[in-house]
């Protein structure tokens, strides 16, 4: 028990440790790249105006210069390097994710950028890790409870919790994230059912190609701060889940590769990585 509760306390540090690190790059980057950014849309802004009343541009062709002038702007759904916009980028940039919708364009932003990383992303690494042993460890108590519930009723159809049942549970806790993400960018950004299910597989790899990025709706940062973090829990939330599948796979593959040199008469190994989070 003691053990457990040592390996929670070091999993919420690291949790608690890496949300500080994000305000304080999101701090940081607010700081080196708002006055940059308002910048550029100021000059936009001007010209616009300018070109307007000089050729008496109609709406039609307004809006056309908007959508062509809109992507010297890296962030379409508002102030990116406000606090918002930053907090995401921190996010994105420690989960190793890189969707490439923006990046810094200061010295001093590009600076701290490549420090940022260079220490965010082993902690962000070693918080999956923890996490996803944590979710693994809950899985198994809960699986081991369900099955002494079951024989106290006279059920006796489950004798044994495997790791092949802790892959099933976690697959299937994973598979509800990635549902419900899928919903929640189709009726929010407006994708198909499929583009959403691609955006949320694609994040979860950490592939993050940037062809479908969220909160890029006019004005999303700073009108829509429920959506925002939504968003960014649900990347943090996925990956920790994607981390826990992937630690039992890691374990699972060690185990079978171990089983070919165990001695007949030596305990499974498979057993050993199910007693490793059943305790």
């Amino acid at each position: 028990m003691n053990q457990i509760d040592g390996k929670s306390a070091r999993a919420l540090l690291l949790i608690l440790s890496t949300f500080t690190y994000l305000l304080f790059g999101a701090m940081i980057f607010d700081k080196l790249e708002s006055e940059d950014d308002n910048r550029v849309r100021d000059e936009i802004e001007r010209v616009t105006e300018r070109l307007k009343n000089k050729y008496n541009l109609s709406e039609r062709d307004m809006h056309l210069f908007e959508a062509i002038a809109i992507k010297s702007i890296p962030q379409q759904a508002g102030y990116q390097w406000q606090f918002a916009g930053a907090f995401y980028f921190a996010t994105v940039v420690i989960t190793t994710v890189g969707y490439g919708h923006s990046a810094p364009s200061t010295l001093a932003g590009k600076l701290f950028c490549m420090i940022f990383a260079l220490f965010g992303i082993p902690m962000g690494l070693v918080m999956f890790q923890s996490i996803g042993e944590r979710v693994n460890t809950f899985i198994a108590y809960s699986l081991h409870k369900f099955r002494d519930n079951l024989h106290q009723q006279g059920y006796t159809c489950l004798q044994e919790v495997t790791p092949t049942h802790l892959l099933m549970v976690s697959f299937t806790i994973g598979l509800l994230v990635i549902v419900s993400g899928t919903y929640m960018f189709h009726t929010i950004e407006k994708w198909s059912i499929f583009d959403a299910y691609y955006f949320c597989m694609i994040t979860f790899s950490t592939i993050g190609f940037g062809d479908l990025v969220p909160l890029q709706q006019t004005n999303a940062l700073q009108e829509k701060p429920l959506y925002v973090f939504a968003t960014i829990l649900f990347i943090l939330v996925g990956l920790a889940v994607f981390s826990a599948c992937v630690n039992l796979l890691v374990l699972g593959f060690m185990a079978s590769n171990a089983d070919e040199v165990t001695a007949a008469n030596r305990e499974p190994p498979s057993a050993i990585v199910l007693e490793r989070f059943a305790r």
